[in-house]
This record gives C-alpha cells, sequence and structure tokens, in this order.
C-alpha cells in the first residue's frame, strides 16, 4: 500500500489524502488488531490497569527577536536554547521523556515481561521535534510502534493535531484537527500503524456538553473511524438519572443527542479521579485494580479496567518517579490476575466473550439530564437556547462551556483577547477555504491550515495573559494573512 511522505512543501503532511486514510481504516474491518498478538491469559485476570500518558509542546512564534518575523518553533526548541530562564532547565529531560518509552519497553519484553503503555502525542509535538532534529526520538518510538516483537505493548491514541479543546473549538475546525493527526502520525509511522489506533483522547480530557456540540464531537470520531473515547468522570452522569457513575471500572457508552434529534454514540473508557500526576507516576491504578475482583456486564463476568492518564513529561513526579515505578509495576504485574493491558486488547477481548457496545451502560456529557427534563429532542435548536438561558439564570454554576481536568476551569470565560482572533481566522478559513471548495491538497490549503491549527492550541488560552496571549494573536495574524493572499 502507498505510503505517505512526512512533509510537503516544508510541512508536515496533515491533509491531501483523506480519501487514503479513510480507505486504510475502512480495511481494518474491525478485526482485533491487539488480541492475536497479547501474551496475556485474559481467562485468568480478575482486574487490570491502564495508563496512558499525554505529550504536547505548542508551536510558537519564538525563532527569532521579532514575534512578527520570527520562525515558528516548538516552544522545547525554545526551551533547549534558552534554559537559564525559569523552568527551561529541565528541557533536555522532556526532551528524554518523549523518547523514554522506546527504551523502557524493549529492555522490559526481553526480560520476559508484559509492558503495556498508551501514548498520546500531538501534532505539534511531533512536528516540532522532527523541525529541532530530534530524529533519534522519533526513530524510538517508531521501533515500538511498528517492530512486532514490541508493538503488542504499546497502543497510540488518536487527538485533534493542533491539542484544541473541543467544546470551545469550532466544531468544522475541530474535525479538520482529528483527520490532520491521522495524516501526520499515518506519514510518520505508516498506515499500518495508523489502522492500530482505535482510541480518541480529547485534549485537557475537555468533553463538549452542549447538546449540539457534544453530538458533533462524537460524530466526527464515528467519520473518522474511532471506536472509543477517553473521557473524565467527573464531566459525565448517567443518563437515566443525571447521577455518578455506578461502575466506573466497566465500559459505557457515551449517548450524545442534538436538538435537531440525531444521536451519535461511541464506546467511553472513564479516566477516573483528577488529573495528579501522582496517580500514574507512582502507578496508582494498578495498585487500585488489585483490590476489585470481576463484574457483570451483559450477563457475562469481566475484569474491571482501572484506568488513568496523565502528562508524560510534566512535574518532578513523572519526571523522576516514574520510570523506576513503571519498570517495577510491570515486572511485579506480568503473569499476575492483575496485569496491565491497553484499552483495545481489553475491549477485543470482551468482544471475544460476545459483548458489544450495546452492552455497555449509558452515559451522556454532564448537566444534559437537565436540559432533556425541559426539553425534548428535536424541538430545535432555538428551544435549546431558551432552555439553556432559563437554566443559567436559576444557577449561576450551570454552563455548557464542557467538562475538563477539573470543574474550576472554563476555556472561554476571560480568554477574550485570543478567543476574537482566533474565531477571525476560523470564520475566515471557512468562508473563503472549505465553503469555495479548495482542494485540500493545494499547497495553499495546507499553510493556512497549519497556521490555523497552530493558533487554536489549548496552551494561548491555558495561561490566559502575557507573551502566550501574543504569540496565539500572532499566529492567528498570520493565518488570517496568508487566507487573504491566496484565496
Amino acid at each position: 500500500m502507498n505510503e505517505l511522505p512526512e512533509y510537503i512543501n516544508g510541512y508536515p503532511n496533515i491533509c491531501g489524502s483523506e480519501s487514503l486514510i479513510e480507505k486504510n481504516i475502512e480495511e481494518r474491518d474491525d478485526t482485533p488488531q491487539y488480541l492475536p498478538e497479547s501474551s496475556i491469559d485474559f481467562p485468568g485476570v480478575r482486574a487490570a490497569a491502564a495508563i496512558a500518558l499525554h505529550m504536547h509542546q505548542p508551536l510558537i512564534p519564538a525563532g527569532g527577536e521579532d514575534i512578527h518575523s520570527a520562525e515558528i518553533i516548538s516552544n522545547l526548541q525554545y526551551m533547549m536554547e534558552h534554559q537559564d530562564i525559569g523552568d527551561n532547565h529541565n528541557a533536555p529531560v522532556f526532551l528524554w521523556c518523549y523518547k523514554r518509552m522506546g527504551e523502557f519497553i524493549p529492555q522490559l519484553m526481553n526480560e520476559g515481561k508484559q509492558p503495556r503503555v498508551m501514548l498520546e502525542y500531538s501534532g505539534t509535538l511531533l512536528h516540532g521535534l522532527r523541525k529541532m532534529g530530534a530524529d533519534d526520538v522519533i526513530d524510538s518510538l517508531k521501533t515500538i510502534t511498528r517492530d512486532p516483537r514490541y508493538r503488542q505493548a504499546v497502543e497510540w491514541l488518536g487527538m485533534p493535531w493542533g491539542h484544541p479543546v473541543a467544546p470551545s473549538t469550532p466544531v468544522q475546525d475541530y474535525r479538520l484537527h482529528v483527520r490532520a493527526w491521522q495524516h501526520h502520525f499515518a506519514a510518520i509511522f505508516g498506515l499500518d500503524a495508523l489502522r492500530r489506533v482505535k482510541g480518541f483522547s480529547p485534549s485537557e480530557m475537555a468533553l463538549p456538553n452542549h447538546p449540539d456540540v457534544a453530538y458533533e464531537f462524537v460524530r466526527t470520531l464515528k467519520d473518522c473511524g474511532y471506536q472509543w473515547v477517553l473521557v473524565q468522570e467527573h464531566t459525565v452522569e448517567r443518563v437515566e438519572d443525571g447521577q455518578h457513575l455506578h461502575q466506573p471500572h466497566i465500559p459505557h457508552r457515551l449517548v450524545c443527542t442534538n436538538s435537531k434529534g440525531e444521536t451519535a454514540s461511541i464506546i467511553a473508557i472513564v479516566k477516573t479521579q483528577g488529573s495528579d500526576t501522582k496517580l500514574v507516576a507512582q502507578m496508582q491504578p494498578w495498585y487500585e485494580a488489585q483490590g476489585l475482583s470481576h463484574q457483570t456486564l451483559g450477563g457475562k463476568s469481566i475484569p474491571p479496567l482501572v484506568t488513568q492518564i496523565s502528562d508524560g513529561e510534566n512535574g518532578g513526579v513523572m519526571m523522576n518517579e516514574f520510570p523506576p515505578k513503571y519498570m517495577e509495576v510491570v515486572r511485579e504485574a506480568s503473569g499476575t490476575q492483575t496485569p496491565l493491558m491497553n484499552v483495545s486488547e481489553y475491549l477485543e477481548y470482551l468482544g471475544s466473550l460476545g459483548l458489544s457496545e450495546d452492552d455497555f451502560p449509558t452515559l451522556q456529557p454532564i448537566q444534559q439530564y437537565r436540559i432533556w427534563e425541559r426539553m425534548r429532542p428535536g424541538e430545535g435548536p432555538k428551544k435549546l437556547a431558551k432552555v439553556l438561558e432559563g437554566l443559567k439564570k436559576e444557577d449561576d454554576r450551570f454552563n455548557v462551556e464542557g467538562g475538563s481536568w477539573t470543574n474550576d476551569r472554563s476555556w472561554v470565560e476571560g480568554y477574550q483577547d485570543v478567543l476574537h482572533p482566533m474565531e477571525k481566522a476560523s470564520v475566515l478559513f471557512n468562508e473563503r477555504v472549505i465553503q469555495a471548495g479548495v482542494p485540500t491538497d493545494h499547497p495553499a490549503y495546507r499553510q493556512a491550515l497549519f497556521h490555523l491549527m497552530c493558533c487554536e492550541t489549548s496552551c494561548f488560552r491555558y495561561w490566559g495573559q502575557g507573551i502566550w496571549t501574543e504569540y496565539g494573536k500572532e499566529l492567528c495574524r498570520r493565518a488570517e494573512e496568508i487566507i487573504e493572499r491566496n484565496f
């Protein structure tokens, strides 16, 4: 099968091969990708644990003195070149963190152990690593992704290319991010590796809870071939009563219905507790799994799966404590009744028992129970707007800005300085490029899309002020300029 070039005219391969990507994923035919290679004795498993490492660095206009003309480089490259500023001295360790699973997995496999890890790398990080010459990092990841000896241990998770937050990113742009990541990943690791990517990890664990946005979010994932999505337990509720989940360690079905009455659903794996990196650094999910036993699902007795995700490089615990703890736990867990396991491997096992998505309990984004108490799906966007307005008047804590790692962060309030330029660039791209039907393999399309996705990175909102806001605004300006000049 044809492989994709990693770069086209100096830009990462983020668009232009949509039909090839779709065909490649369709050829997967939902056949098990992990179970046939797995060395785990599933019938003997009482409970299991899964960990995912989230890796990201934004791209910033900092490759020069003048922000308006500076080259766009990785924030990691900037840190490496300015280690005397703040915490930038951590840059070399960060770089090793992006590479180290490519060292740990072969070592543990060669010991006869059963390591497992899920990896999620943003497109901006992958491009930034390549641009700064960190080819050894990419090569290390290629080894554990493509080599049949190691790939059973590693599951890649899809994500939106530029690390945007789903609740407040225009739905048409979010879809572009999702497709762009698939392009870029396939161009680096191969189309065969892309076929193995079945799960999706939303940036900042941000799940839209506005019914129309949530529906588009799930529809995008399904249209792009994803089979399951990782959700944070505090961002979802039970469909039947709006309460917290009763069995967070078994798979659920995320059901999202919009104001027009259309419904989309996808398997949801629940990440429990908060975002503390200590949970993964100290391998807490495995210790929690040791206290669990089989649960009943669809008439079958199944092992629960404790799932956690955290930054893979950020903070002293991940930089220093994770490596020895991961090695220790893998060695202790391998071959036991409580092994480490990756999610798709787990779901494929449940499928072999005859279980499917229809057997899983349903959940929905938080606050939606209150919405559907006051209107019926199908009554339309105008009725939905009135219902939302009424709920906000009654309860100032009610919002449909989505849920995230924490309940106290809004991705909209206080960020107008950068949100307005983002919205302007998005509207311009939609009008001049998408609606105009510009071919996705047009060089200027790729250039404009690259800048649009860079400016929608969550970091420019997360920090909320100072130079990060200026970075975001400058990237928006460049996106607009490219669109205006070419279309």
